[in-house]
């Protein structure tokens, strides 16, 4: 959960001919997108929703129970807000994200191997830290995942409490010795923004981001379960099988995600935060090539890098896209561009038990239609 593709112009003039206005391009086909969309939601999605823009051109495509200036919870794309205020913060001197984690947040990383001292804060965001994650824990998935849910939806959890958990664990590895996603590295990183800056993570985000790209769909909602309108809802199994009951998820209480996962947006403001993120708006040069500087996840997916809160794809056709997928309850999203951040995707399925978005970026970027 909270998780798991160049114009050129020619001038020219004829000696003692008319003048002829020259055709304007025609404007990039989103049909594949929309067949994409389409698949999901005879795949059993309720509603489906992605927008693109490429260049001067723009789309927003629905399917199903869908409007396409829909709400939802964008689950792990938060990481990339979290890194980006991280980022900030050093580009100002107020970090290094070298630092250990024990100096920001002293004893809190310790137990079962897990130790602080060794974990710098840049392997937090780049999942190097080995630190076990919190939605892995068996007992953390029945509550909040399992039938649990039901019962525990409206819990408020400390991002101690998140820690506290995975440090019940061993670690996967030694720092810096290998890759893997946890959820926990970005609650630690929301808890170091909190240190450094005296406020809670999401006012960071707030004032770093939200405001001044003026996101007026995007909310950091701390321990708010509502979902602000509009919405389509959000829906689940609630199980690993497909085949039972499905529950509405759409209310919940947002604080079992933290700075990992907890944030609310729209299709629209994704694609205006990657966009101006990838065009170096928000960051300076020296910022922007660390959070570009990837690792390898894995010898089976040479395809996929990720650097700092944020991945890289290279897709089936060639193209490279930057950007960043998202689970949570009953909402799958993606928010994806390409690195000079002209052309851009996001889009969300409100259902995380069936449905492909991958079908979805590379119909958009590639113009590769589903497989029927």
């Amino acid at each position: 959960m909270f998780a798991t593709g160049l114009v050129a112009g020619l001038a020219a003039t004829a000696l003692a001919a008319p003048a002829v206005a020259a055709a304007p391009p025609a404007a990039p086909s989103h049909a594949a997108t929309q067949q994409a969309l389409d698949a999901a939601v005879a795949a059993g999605v309720p509603g489906a929703v992605a927008a693109a823009r490429d260049g001067k051109d723009r789309w927003t495509g629905t399917a199903g129970e869908r409007e396409g200036d829909d709400r939802y919870r964008v689950g792990s794309i938060t990481k990339t807000f979290t890194a980006t205020v991280l980022l900030q913060l050093q580009a100002e001197g107020r970090l290094d994200l070298d630092d250990p984690v024990e100096k920001w947040l002293p004893g809190v990383v310790r137990g079962n191997g897990h130790d602080g001292r060794k974990i710098t804060v840049r392997q937090l965001l780049n999942h190097s830290s080995g630190i076990y994650s919190y939605t892995e824990d068996p007992a953390f998935q029945q509550k909040v995942f399992g039938s649990g849910f039901l019962e525990h939806r409206y819990d408020t959890w400390t991002q101690r409490q998140l820690v506290d958990v995975a440090m019940g664990h061993a670690p996967d590895f030694a720092p810096g010795t290998s890759w893997r996603y946890s959820n926990t590295n970005f609650v630690l990183a929301g808890m170091v923004i909190e240190k450094v800056t005296g406020r809670p993570y999401g006012k960071a985000v707030e004032n770093r981001i939200i405001k001044p790209l003026k996101l007026r769909a995007t909310t950091v909602p701390g321990t708010d379960s509502r979902m602000p309108e509009p919405n389509s809802g959000a829906y689940s199994k609630l199980a690993p099988e497909t085949g039972g009951p499905t529950y509405d998820v759409t209310d919940l209480n947002p604080s079992i995600a933290s700075a990992a996962g907890e944030m609310i947006s729209d299709s629209r403001d994704l694609q205006t935060f990657y966009r101006a993120l990838l065009k170096g708006r928000l960051l300076p040069r020296a910022e922007m090539r660390e959070l570009t500087t990837t690792l390898p996840v894995s010898a089976e997916y040479p395809e996929f890098r990720y650097g700092l809160g944020i991945s890289w794809q290279k897709l089936s056709c060639g193209k490279e896209i930057w950007g960043h997928g998202g689970g949570i309850h009953g909402s799958v999203s993606e928010a994806y561009a390409t690195r000079d951040g002209e052309h851009s995707l996001a889009g969300n399925f409100n259902a995380d038990w069936t449905g492909d978005t991958q079908t979805v970026i590379e119909a958009e970027f590639c113009g590769t239609a589903p497989e029927k």
